[in-house]
């Protein structure tokens, strides 16, 4: 097995008032401007997504966008997403999402779940998805729209999203079968699909 990173994945679904560059190291020059998210990570240079991001307009001044690396797995997504607000950039290192204000880059937004397993971006709703072992979370222009109630006891599965509901799976523990659910994107709302 390569000792290499995969390739961080970029996504610009939504349109978007920055541009962006994931780096694969920590550049010899820094920018005047550098933010680290969290604020409060310890040894954040380990393995941490280094990101060049120029917002846009005349007064849009380049910065570093330093993100903590959440998880050194496969199965946690690592790069960059545009969102439905423009300003804003979705930085994943390892799992780990940071919502980042390209405006006012010291305000960002920690995606409580560790890990994110997948983001998803619907933008005939408007919403950013973040997929987590348990739940989903919708993030909208204004923030977070929702987050789903619990699908799953361990790994929750996207199967498809049309006509604004989004199909999935989760495994029941008590139960050990896997159930399906659906969500109203518009509002959150969790329906049980019964098996056959």
């Amino acid at each position: 097995m390569s000792g290499t990173a995969p390739r961080p994945i970029v996504d610009l679904s939504f349109p978007h008032r920055w541009q962006a560059e994931a780096l694969e190291a920590r550049p010899l020059i820094l920018p005047a401007r550098r933010f680290v998210y969290p604020r409060e990570a310890e040894e954040v240079e380990h393995g941490a997504l280094e990101v060049l991001i120029r917002p846009e307009g005349d007064d849009g001044k380049i910065f570093l966008a330093t993100c903590a690396l959440g998880f050194r797995d496969s199965a946690a997504p690592t790069g960059l997403w545009s969102a439905p607000k423009p300003e804003e950039i979705c930085a994943v290192a390892g799992g780990y999402a940071y919502l980042i204000d390209t405006t006012r880059p010291e305000r960002f937004t920690m995606i409580a779940y560790r890990p994110v397993l997948e983001i998803r971006p619907v933008v005939g709703e408007g919403l950013l998805l973040f997929v987590g072992h348990h739940s989903i979370l919708a993030w909208g222009r204004e923030g977070q729209a929702w987050e789903s109630e619990k699908l799953s006891d361990e790994g929750v599965m996207v199967t498809g999203v049309e006509n604004g509901v989004l199909r999935g799976t989760g495994w029941e523990m008590r139960t050990d079968q896997v159930k399906p659910f659906s969500i109203d994107l518009r509002s959150g709302e969790v329906s049980r699909l019964l098996t056959a």
